[in-house]
């Protein structure tokens, strides 16, 4: 009788010192790479993503940001840097480049991409449906919708026969989508001049050099250094009463006169979903690359175009998916 007392409490002793260590939940670890900084809005919704996953940061989640504003050049060294750490997953955010550096350092961990560009297109993927290896994510029409932008523009300010478009060549995408956006231009009828700018403390010498040659309108080039410096670009574009297209509605909604671009909310949402899934257990290969259907908008800002004595035709006005009074 004694004997298998002993053994009962025995056996409870193991059970106590034991079920800890079995309760305890492994943390999992997301590496976070991106072009693109001071934009919280972004990281709320992939956050929220994940947490209808079941991974909340703090919690059972540890995510490692490594964010770049205007050096692209040190993707490559932060991608590796989140390789080596290790991570369970890389979210390569921003547009193309961060995609291209995590790849790059990496066939092995899976990548989640926010990409400006077809990953197919990229030589990111075999296929948007079935995107192979390990890399998957949102496709957006950023750069796509070059063209469309300009047109747009052209429709809006039609006065304006000569449009400077602002590039940033450190972007090694930027020469390519130049040269498209030249035919684009000569298909309009419209002289298109390229200037340049990598930094914020280039901005000031871009607007002057528009007042100077007496552009009539400015396209701003899809680059997510852009979007970073977005309340500057807005600001001086509105002191310098210069029209201006920009490529997401965030710029529309800072002031800026027009812009026709992707839903960035949506994006970063179905980011935050499928890191959340991989962590689950799913391949990237098995999740096809998102292109949403509906993801362009136009956004116009009437209030802008009051203060710049511009008059937005009716049509125009009727295709705009949010018109801001």
């Amino acid at each position: 009788m004694r004997r298998r007392t002993f053994l009962s409490a025995l056996g409870c002793a193991v059970c106590t010192t034991v079920a800890p260590a079995h309760s305890e939940q492994r943390v999992a670890v997301i590496g976070y790479l991106s072009t693109i900084i001071s934009f919280p809005e972004l990281l709320d919704e992939m956050r929220r993503g994940l947490a209808e996953t079941g991974f909340v940061e703090g919690g059972n989640l540890r995510i490692e940001y490594r964010m770049v504003a205007d050096d692209y050049d040190r993707l490559p060294a932060l991608a590796a840097e989140l390789v080596r750490s290790p991570v369970d997953v890389i979210v390569a955010a921003g547009g193309s480049l961060s995609g291209i550096a995590a790849k790059a350092a990496t066939n092995t961990i899976p990548i989640v991409v926010v990409s400006s560009e077809d990953p197919v297109k990229l030589g990111l993927a075999q296929s948007l449906a079935h995107p192979g290896g390990n890399l998957t994510g949102v496709s957006q029409l950023v750069v796509a919708a070059d063209a469309k932008r300009l047109e747009l523009l052209h429709e809006l300010v039609p006065a304006a026969d000569r449009i400077a478009h602002l590039v940033n060549p450190t972007n090694v995408e930027a020469e390519r989508r130049a040269g498209e956006l030249a035919c684009a231009a000569r298909t309009l009828g419209v002289g298109l001049a390229f200037l340049k700018a990598s930094k914020s403390q280039d901005f000031p010498a871009v607007f002057d050099t528009i007042a100077q040659q007496t552009f009539g309108a400015l396209n701003i080039g899809a680059d997510p250094f852009f979007v970073t410096a977005r309340e500057e670009l807005v600001a001086l574009a509105q002191r310098h009463a210069v029209p201006t297209m920009y490529f997401f509605r965030e710029f529309a909604t800072a002031g800026g006169l027009i812009s026709f671009g992707s839903k960035l909310s949506g994006a970063y949402h179905q980011v935050g979903l499928y890191a959340g899934r991989i962590l689950k257990g799913t391949k990237p290969a098995d999740l096809p690359i998102v292109q949403p259907s509906d993801q362009l908008e136009l956004v116009i800002n009437l209030k802008t175009a009051d203060a710049l004595g511009l008059k937005v035709r009716p049509t125009l006005r009727a295709r705009a998916d949010e018109v801001i009074e």
